[in-house]
């Protein structure tokens, strides 16, 4: 899992935590995603009850995301997992340059 520079660990609570966003403003707070990608994402967390999707009758016509008590409940293992990851960052990143060592390395295997 990556999260940007090294060190950096998402927040605690994600951005539609604290208000209703407009998709706009969830892209530009997530410059590393795609429009398609974030879409997809959106789409799926609506589907599962995750957030909620409102149709503003604004000119131009928006749409706004918020989080739904649902997602209150997935929030806490979310924190667990994260402080596990942030706890064991080290022992991930000495595994991924292991891995990336060998597939460099001179017995490495070439792909077809």
């Amino acid at each position: 899992m990556s999260w940007g520079k090294k060190g950096e660990r998402p927040s605690k609570c994600s951005l539609l935590c604290e208000r209703p966003m407009r998709f706009s403003e969830l892209r530009r707070s997530i410059p590393a995603v795609t429009q398609k990608s974030l879409t997809a994402t959106l789409r799926r967390l609506e589907r599962n009850g995750i957030i909620r999707r409102v149709l503003l009758t604004t000119r131009p016509v928006a749409v706004e995301y918020s989080i739904t008590p649902l997602d209150k409940t997935l929030r806490p293992p979310v924190e667990v997992m994260l402080d596990w990851v942030a706890e064991q960052m080290p022992l991930i990143e000495q595994a991924r340059r292991r891995y990336d060592d060998e597939l460099d390395g001179p017995d490495a295997k070439q792909p077809c």
